[in-house]
């Protein structure tokens, strides 16, 4: 049994996994770097709401604001266990930057998958990883989860007491991947330092994306992703049907190169 495999067991019966050292220190440092560029430019500020948190900064739809964020969706470290919990045909549901700046209290515990009306649990619909671009550690805000919870047949009580919680402590460089029906929440900071942490999220490629990624991302950026990012972010079909466009694949209109059928052939 290969690592892969061995993490994606893990998430199927624990709800998580944390893969150590994943990403090369470069990477993380030229999206640090990224992240730092786009608060200023774009003059981030905390959000005034619980959820969001008010010590906390997020940028959205990453793939349409610097040519780095392209490698993230397609790591090789990341997206064959994705796809080991979903299948190939997942979808890049959202790409953001969470900040966590001293101060800010923990988030209520939730999942991701809340809001789609099926009864619980069920089979993975969403698969979420957390990139540690510094150190998590449970004093500065290292997400937290209940073991197994990604089983539990109701929602979990968002500002309740959770036994069994645990703390995601991982070194910078390490990613915790996780079934989007587990319980979790980020956790408070509670030191002087910052925790930057990158939200990698995929779905099932037959549920809809969190953040649009057609109308996000203009069209002359997404010409330029490679062949699999162009299929993550929803040009291609999802078992050679859905997603057509008069049977024909959406990359077709993506490079304007004219139609070919692939949907009944």
């Amino acid at each position: 049994m290969g690592p892969i495999t061995e993490h994606a067991d893990r998430i199927a019966r624990e709800g998580y996994a944390v893969l150590e050292d994943a990403i090369a220190p470069e990477l993380v440092d030229q999206l640090v770097s990224e992240i730092d560029r786009l608060h200023r430019e774009l003059a981030i500020e905390p959000a005034q709401n619980v959820f969001e948190g008010d010590h906390t900064l997020r940028v959205y739809n990453l793939l349409a604001r610097g040519k780095v964020f392209e490698e993230v969706p397609v790591h090789a470290s990341v997206l064959p266990i994705v796809e080991q919990v979903l299948d190939a045909g997942c979808l890049v549901s959202s790409l953001s930057s969470i900040t966590i700046l001293p101060g800010q209290t923990a988030q209520p515990m939730h999942v991701d998958d809340q809001l789609i009306p099926l009864p619980r649990p069920h089979v993975p619909l969403v698969c979420n990883t957390m990139w540690a671009l510094t150190d998590f550690t449970r004093a500065n805000g290292a997400t937290r989860l209940v073991p197994r919870s990604h089983q539990a047949a109701e929602f979990p009580d968002p500002f309740g007491d959770h036994e069994g919680v645990v703390f995601a402590e991982m070194k910078k460089g390490s990613v915790l991947v996780w079934n989007g029906s587990a319980w979790h929440g980020g956790g408070a900071n509670e030191t002087d330092a910052r925790r930057i942490g990158l939200a990698m999220n995929y779905c099932a490629g037959w549920v809809r994306q969190q953040e649009n990624q057609q109308l996000g991302i203009p069209r002359e950026t997404a010409k330029g992703f490679a062949p699999r990012l162009r299929k993550l972010v929803g040009y291609g079909l999802y078992k050679k049907l859905i997603g057509h466009i008069d049977k024909c694949s959406p990359a077709d209109l993506l490079d304007e190169t004219g139609p070919r059928r692939v949907v009944g052939t």
